[in-house]
């Protein structure tokens, strides 16, 4: 494990949430630009916090001087509970965010896949109250679960990538989602779900939408 990297188990509606803390590198005394939570894909087909695509999102924000907070929804690895088709798993997302992002720090949320789906209802919850200053979702499964439209006003904190022959989640329920709400969708040409051999690409989005 990274020496930046800290062990965290947080509580959650369920129970025990396991979690993992990754640090940027800063000056002395310079605090982070913020704090960001990510979810990982569906905790039925193998998602955990250590999804290659999550720990990407990851690097991308600590490499931009984030704090970033993955964790394991309810039933993943240590984390207490049993599946819930997203509900649960929201509020797990939002217990996370209430004990590891002062409300006096920016928040990002991002999200992969099934992570990306419960990230976008996440926003809609904490938007009144608490807009994230980002929001990243990628790969985000359109063709299982209904996923929340973003208030207009998020469109420009928002990123959402998308591969060009994703097989798990078509390109075009990603579009059918987004037409509605003239939300852009950067597709990445012959990228899968899991973007093999392109996450270095992904990275690189991601890096130079936290820099504008």
């Amino acid at each position: 494990m990274n020496p930046r990297t800290q062990a965290l188990t947080l509580s959650g509606p369920a129970g025990a949430i396991e979690a993992l803390q990754d640090e940027p590198e800063l000056a002395a005394g310079q605090p982070p630009r913020g704090v960001a939570v990510i979810a990982h894909p569906h905790p039925l087909f193998g998602g955990t916090m250590n999804n290659k695509v999550v720990q990407t999102l990851a690097r991308a924000f600590v490499q931009g001087g984030w704090r970033a907070v993955r964790f394991n929804f309810r039933g993943v690895g240590a984390s207490a509970g049993t599946y819930d088709e997203g509900r649960g798993e929201l509020a797990d997302l939002l217990a996370v965010v209430e004990q590891v992002a002062p409300a006096q720090q920016p928040l990002a949320l991002a999200g992969f896949s099934f992570g990306a789906f419960v990230t976008s209802h996440a926003v809609a919850a904490l938007w009144p109250t608490r807009a994230p200053a980002k929001i990243v979702l990628v790969g985000t499964a359109a063709s299982r679960f209904q996923v929340a439209p973003l208030p207009p006003e998020a469109h420009e904190r928002a990123l959402v990538v998308h591969g060009e022959t994703d097989e798990t989640v078509p390109l075009a329920a990603v579009m059918d989602w987004a037409r509605p709400q003239l939300l852009p969708v950067t597709v990445v040409p012959g990228g899968e779900h899991f973007f093999h051999g392109q996450l270095p690409l992904l990275k690189g989005l991601v890096a130079r939408h936290l820099r504008a």
